[in-house]
């Protein structure tokens, strides 16, 4: 039996949980969050009530009254009542996600379900799921990303590809195209966003090399420091056997 949903702007359902902290009855987890003063547990959810004869039953799927279907789509361990997105549950993350669960798979060391194109094609980031990066907990957002020629996450900054291959090629590309003279010798502070390293490597327009992991996935930290020639002074004053090169930190440029 069907009936028109109550549901809310995050799912489409036919019941209200009772939330297992408070007792009232709330679309979802979501709203009851953003009224109350405390968040809802939904793996601790007992109770619905239902939407069209109001009666108030344990969890399930189907009304035990009218028969009415709470969600096409119902977990009995996350409580998720929705509409059919080809939802599954994970168990390795604990919840639910959006599927169908057969493009997807378990990464063990991200901690992570990720698009079945990813596999054994990505960088990994041991537990990235239980991070801070809001970008880890979206797997069907980020492949779309990195198709348009990004290889890392627009929010943690690590490289979600192996970079290996175009890191070597980053190597021959600035062996082939030397920097000029002047900024032969000029260094600048990095670090890499792949291995957090703070190290001081040669500049080159090209990218920046870190020297703990070879990532050129870094960013410049501070200014860029030049080695300048001393002026040469003339032989009755300064004799030849004194000119010689000396380090001069020339702040080009700082980051803000």
């Amino acid at each position: 039996k069907t009936a028109a949903p109550v549901g809310c702007d995050h799912y489409v359902r036919r019941c209200f949980l009772k939330a297992p902290c408070c007792g009232k009855a709330y679309v979802c987890r979501l709203c009851h969050d953003a009224e109350e003063d405390h968040q809802m547990d939904r793996f601790l959810v007992k109770e619905v009530q239902c939407s069209v004869c109001n009666t108030v039953q344990q969890a399930q799927k189907v009304c035990q009254e009218c028969n009415v279907t709470f969600g096409d789509y119902y977990c009995d361990i996350c409580h998720l009542f929705d509409k059919d997105k080809k939802q599954y549950h994970c168990q390795p993350c604990g919840i639910c996600r959006i599927g169908p669960r057969e493009k997807y798979f378990h990464c063990e060391k991200c901690n992570l379900c990720l698009v079945s194109d990813l596999r054994g094609n990505h960088k990994c980031v041991e537990n990235v799921s239980r991070q801070n990066c809001p970008g880890s907990l979206l797997p069907e957002i980020l492949p779309l990303y990195f198709l348009f020629s990004a290889y890392r996450c627009p929010l943690c900054m690590h490289s979600a590809w192996n970079m290996e291959n175009y890191w070597e090629q980053m190597d021959k590309d600035m062996a082939q195209s030397p920097m000029p003279t002047e900024y032969q010798d000029a260094t600048v502070k990095i670090i890499c966003n792949d291995c957090q390293t703070h190290c001081t490597v040669p500049f080159h327009v090209l990218g920046m090399k870190c020297s703990g992991c070879g990532s050129y996935n870094t960013a410049q930290d501070g200014g860029l420091i030049q080695l300048l020639q001393e002026p040469q002074q003339e032989p009755e004053q300064q004799p030849q056997s004194q000119n010689h090169r000396i380090r001069i930190p020339i702040i080009l440029w700082r980051k803000h």
